[in-house]
């Protein structure tokens, strides 16, 4: 196992390394990741490299046994090349340059940017290929992270007409598919075509639609350009990486495209950044990590598990004692089987001045200096157990072209991707199971439950796949506005919502509404038993049953007859469909009940305390994670505030 941290030698005096090794050696650390912001100082000018600081780096890591994860610089370019080459930096929305001083200015679409970069990528590469305490290359660093996925250009311009009459082929094809009749958008020509710069309203969606599919192309041809030439020229004992940011859905780029060609994939891991004031809940914590394991359907690294309290300009909330040591437990848990935290000591220069490390700027070990080391100590004993394979028997499902589908028209004021589908994630999570956060594009046999929030975009092929998995005998939940789109980001025309799928729900939306701040509406079970009763925001689908089952109906003068929640038998399987943004406590009862149904059980525990099973040679071990500032207790195990412990059974 390895357990590092993010260290930039680079930016302190050199008197600092020896004192900073055998500081890190005695907290455990046996990895340190370096050199992703470096190229000025490798290239200082044009053609003359020199890599002579790092030698002597590396030369003391080998004396300390350190291994290295090594960084290509090309996230950060050096200003000379900046001011030779202007061309290379990026344009907003309103076609100004991003000057030179932030991160990740450059344009993806440019020639010159992808000659320089493959210039100091080969000669690193080949610098270091036999370099034997180099286990890893990580490429890049956080691509799309900051808007820097988005790039308007007059290159990103003229290679995404490029792009339109390669897909379209003919003018008439892209005319008739866009609709641009509707408002006299019609195009004679291919090089009249507009990126979706600000206009008067909006611009066409399925304009917009193919532009995201266009900024995805780019960054990934990019990415997976210079991930092909670091395995060309590194040793064979060195792997490829590149490390992931969070808010996966606000960017537009597939991120499954981005790490098919990785040997793991490595996830930046931030529960808290510059201006919350809290961290983000638990569950969507354990989504984002379930997330970065179903990209390649295995276990991952983390390359910056946070510590300190973060932000820019901004500082966001401080991690409580022993709460930053937690999310570091819940990333094992989730699939993490390596961690480096960031960073090893706040930097006094510069715009991370405000990212606290593992030492503060006074340069003294800390709290969060003995947290890393009792962690590093505990985690240490669990190897075999870390490194195992986690099976889910249930999966929540995404699509990216669905995902920017909803980017562009959000249809309510109130709504937000990632909530709506931590909405339908958090219900199963609260039961304690394993769960897989996958894209369409994955094989869905080996699951029990599919769960696909506000999928709006479905077509033929999804369809095909959904109806043989119920045909196996599997339950699918979908949320509001399912289906009602094709491929193309149209309206099914002639179809009854929820479109290809409704015999399947068997359902008719027979009206829709977009509900807004303070609007929610009362909903109530329908089974006489039951006392249930609960409420609905964002959005309310008005069902009309066909073969379906109603279970939670809508509680209003004018809507009382038609049902919020439904079930539908259809061939082996059961299909759900919740037609609004329904409040958890009625949720967590219906995945309770998809639970029972499909055998698989979860563990009990009390809220905001996580266990988390994993299982190996026969052997049954439970992570657990107190995420309240409370004393938890969970069969006679008491955990005091934020602590956690793996336990066998």
């Amino acid at each position: 196992m390895y357990f590092g941290v993010d260290y930039y030698p680079e930016h302190w005096d050199i008197d600092l390394i020896e004192s900073d090794l055998k500081r890190m050696k005695e907290m455990g650390v046996n990895i340190v990741r370096i050199g992703e912001f470096a190229w000025h100082l490798m290239e200082k000018e044009e053609g003359k490299y020199d890599f002579s600081f790092f030698d002597m780096v590396i030369e003391k890591l080998n004396k300390n046994e350190l291994k290295v994860m090594f960084g290509t610089p090309t996230a950060t370019f050096p200003a000379w090349l900046a001011k030779k080459y202007p061309s290379i930096l990026s344009k907003d929305e309103k076609l100004m340059v991003r000057s030179f001083g932030g991160r990740r200015q450059y344009c993806y679409n440019s020639d010159i940017y992808w000659e320089y970069s493959e210039k100091i990528v080969r000669k690193l590469v080949s610098h270091y290929k036999n370099e034997k305490s180099i286990i890893s290359w990580q490429v890049d660093n956080e691509f799309g992270h900051e808007g820097s996925d988005m790039c308007f250009c007059e290159q990103c311009q003229e290679k995404f007409r490029s792009f339109l009459k390669e897909k379209y082929e003919t003018i008439e094809k892209l005319n008739e598919t866009y609709g641009t009749i509707f408002w006299g958008q019609t195009y004679n020509s291919f090089d009249e075509i507009p990126v979706p710069l600000k206009t008067i309203t909006t611009h066409n969606p399925t304009l917009q639609l193919d532009w995201a599919r266009f900024r995805s192309y780019s960054l990934n041809n990019y990415a997976n350009s210079q991930i092909r030439l670091v395995r060309e020229l590194k040793g064979e004992h060195q792997t490829v990486t590149t490390n992931l940011s969070g808010g996966f859905f606000k960017k537009f780029y597939d991120h499954e495209e981005n790490t098919k060609e990785l040997d793991f994939v490595s996830y930046d891991n931030y529960p808290v950044w510059g201006g919350l004031k809290e961290p983000v809940s638990p569950a969507e914590i354990a989504m984002t990590l379930d997330f970065i394991r179903g990209l390649q359907d295995k276990n991952f690294w983390i390359v910056e598990q946070l510590m300190g309290a973060q932000g820019h300009n901004v500082i966001g909330y401080l991690p409580r004692p022993d709460q930053a040591k937690m999310w570091a437990y819940q990333a094992f848990a989730h699939g993490c089987e390596n961690m480096l935290w960031f960073r090893w000591r706040g930097m006094t220069k510069g715009a991370e001045q405000f990212c606290f490390g593992i030492i503060d700027h006074d340069n003294k070990d800390g709290r969060k200096y003995n947290e890393v080391k009792s962690f590093i100590e505990d985690m240490s004993k669990y190897e075999n157990v870390v490194i195992s394979p986690i099976h889910s028997e249930v999966a929540v499902v995404y699509d990216f072209d669905n995902v920017w589908s909803w980017n562009y028209q959000q249809q309510s004021q109130k709504f937000n991707f990632t909530d709506e589908l931590v909405r339908l994630y958090s219900p199963f999570y609260e039961q304690n199971i394993n769960i897989d956060v996958i894209s369409v594009k994955k094989d869905f046999s080996k699951y029990k439950v599919l769960v696909l929030p506000v999928m709006q975009i479905i077509d033929k092929d999804l369809q095909e796949k959904l109806e043989s998995f119920t045909e196996a005998g599997g339950t699918i939940v979908f949320s509001y506005r399912a289906g009602i789109k094709d491929k193309d980001n149209n309206i099914h025309f002639g179809k009854t919502a929820p479109c290809l799928v409704k015999e399947m729900t068997g359902i008719e939306v027979v009206e829709i509404e977009s509900l807004q701040e303070g609007q929610d509406v009362k909903i109530e079970s329908v089974v006489e038993t039951s006392s249930d009763s609960g409420k609905c925001g964002v959005w309310r689908d008005i069902i009309k049953t066909v073969t379906a089952t109603p279970l939670y109906r809508y509680k209003d003068k004018f809507y009382d007859e038609y049902a919020c929640v439904t079930v539908n038998k259809y061939k082996s399987g059961e299909v759900y469909y919740i037609g609004g943004g329904v409040n958890q406590e009625i949720l967590e009862n219906i995945a309770s009940e998809i639970l029972v149904k499909n055998g698989i059980k979860g563990v009990k525990s009390s809220k905001d305390l996580e266990v988390y099973p994993r299982n190996i040679d026969g052997e049954k071990y439970l992570f657990i994670t107190n995420h309240s500032s409370e004393e938890k207790e969970f069969e006679n195990i008491k955990l005091n505030s934020y602590e956690s412990t793996v336990v066998k059974l």
